[in-house]
């Protein structure tokens, strides 16, 4: 009796104390803010850790695929039809990006390094081989013709060189000529006037076994927040937290594997342009990549709209007053006066216009969106796919035959998807950080579900515990004849 009597005060005493020590840990969310501070402590560049190491030489592979747009109607083009394209790809190359002369500063607060990038072509994840022919528009002749076409006299010249030689409007080369670098013949006969102009084109051209400069990086040590964000890039100021590259335009997922600890309401600076324009992600939606939680970051349609949708955009009219439609950024000051302008694949979150302009144009969000899954916890990227496209400016121009009766229009000559996911042997680490963080914060609510449970085994010894029995002088009567 004594033992059932002890048990019923040990089980509701243990169920008020569960209760009461496990709502308190709820309220205070000392565990959590525990557990963020454990993490913000590893978040940090040091060499000889696991994270450095990561930073250092990224472990998940990254692929950098181009799609090219095949003209098939030249002749009806000059003509002044809209150009018909057939989208040919991808052209796969595995491409490693690691972090040479490291060297830490200012007390572990900064690092130094060159991000050198090396492009290996993938014959198995492509289309076809390198040697595969594309027939797009001229871009070293547009160039030229774009840049002489006020000079009369310098444009005639020109384009008798041009008709002497067929150059033309289009041009056909290979996938590896479109890209690496092929000798042009106009620039070379124009470098005997202009002797530093470069005679070799190509969309990628110097950018293979090469580095855009010197990054400083903050280690994270001072602030977490800080953690691999640039401070500064050939000695100029940044805010981006990823590298720059072809105008910081093609850029990419670069040694940074992490980022800090982030919130669904904070905005995530992807890259920038020289023309001062950071490119930024919001979030969207939450999203799981092999087990692992993660917000989803896109750049909003914003970032590219028209004056009338975002008057902020102003500045990046280029020249002055020349502004484009939404969806498109004029970079042609950074690309030497070429008239080179970026969008998403397909003109997706372009106006109509341009994706009716060209025949062949398909923009769906899924395939052309740029997106960066995070790990909210730890900031590791999950997943990334950055997908941006390389058009011309192409229009009629009187002083050169070779544009003939062409339509104004933004030519798409390619697109370029490069893309990160996070890979096994990183996943299992960090799924084992995620568990174990969900343990620790969910304590709390296993006292309180433990304190319920005893509790309700409280009630039913309570209920169960019977009355003590009557004695016989208890059923004496009270009066005796």
């Amino acid at each position: 009796m004594l033992l059932k009597t002890f048990c019923i005060h040990f089980t509701g005493d243990f169920a008020a104390i569960f209760l009461i020590v496990g709502i308190s840990l709820a309220v205070s969310n000392v565990f959590e803010h525990f557990a963020q501070s454990m993490v913000k402590k590893e978040v940090v560049l040091k060499n000889g850790t696991e994270v450095f190491e990561a930073w250092e030489n990224p472990p998940a592979p990254v692929y950098m695929q181009f799609y090219f747009f095949n003209l098939t109607n030249p002749q009806e083009m000059l003509d002044g039809e809209r150009p018909a394209v057939v989208e040919i790809g991808p052209y796969t190359y595995r491409e490693y990006r690691p972090m040479e002369e490291v060297i830490f500063q200012d007390n572990g607060t900064k690092v130094t390094a060159v991000n050198t990038k090396t492009y290996i072509f993938q014959p198995n994840m492509s289309w076809g081989p390198e040697s595969d022919l594309i027939r797009t528009v001229n871009i070293p002749a547009i160039t030229v013709m774009e840049n002489f076409k006020n000079h009369t006299v310098l444009a005639n010249l020109i384009s008798a060189y041009m008709k002497s030689k067929a150059e033309g409007l289009f041009v056909t080369r290979t996938v590896g000529e479109l890209l690496w670098g092929y000798e042009d013949g106009l620039l070379k006969a124009i470098k005997l006037f202009i002797h530093d102009l470069d005679d070799v084109f190509g969309l990628f051209y110097k950018s293979n076994a090469s580095n855009d400069g010197e990054y400083v990086f903050f280690t994270g040590q001072q602030n977490y927040k800080d953690f691999a964000r640039v401070d500064t890039w050939n000695g100029s100021s940044s805010l981006n937290w990823w590298t720059s590259d072809e105008c910081n335009m093609i850029n990419g997922t670069n040694g940074a594997s992490f980022h800090p600890v982030i919130t669904k309401d904070e905005m995530l600076y992807m890259f920038s342009s020289d023309l001062c324009r950071s490119l930024y992600a919001l979030y969207e939606e939450d999203v799981t990549v092999k087990g692992i939680p993660g917000y989803r970051f896109i750049p909003p349609s914003t970032v590219f709209a028209n004056l009338t949708v975002n008057p902020a955009n102003a500045g990046f009219c280029v020249p002055t007053g020349n502004c484009l439609g939404s969806g498109l950024l004029n970079v042609s000051p950074c690309k030497n006066g070429a008239p080179i302008i970026m969008s998403s694949p397909h003109f997706y979150q372009a106006d109509e216009k341009y994706v009716k302009d060209v025949f062949g144009m398909n923009p769906e969000k899924e395939q052309h969106e740029t997106t960066i899954d995070i790990n909210p916890l730890t900031g590791f990227i999950l997943q990334a796919a950055k997908r941006l496209q390389v058009n011309v400016y192409v229009e009629k121009i009187s002083t050169f035959s070779q544009t003939g009766n062409v339509r104004t229009v933004v030519f798409p000559v390619v697109y370029l998807n490069e893309s990160v996911v996070i890979d096994d042997t990183s996943a299992t680490k960090l799924k084992v950080i995620v568990v174990e963080h969900n343990v620790l914060v969910n304590i709390p609510f296993m006292l309180i579900g433990a304190g319920i449970i005893l509790g309700i085994i409280f009630m039913f010894l309570i209920c169960q515990k019977k009355p003590p029995e009557s004695t016989a002088a208890d059923e004496e009567p009270l009066l005796t004849s």
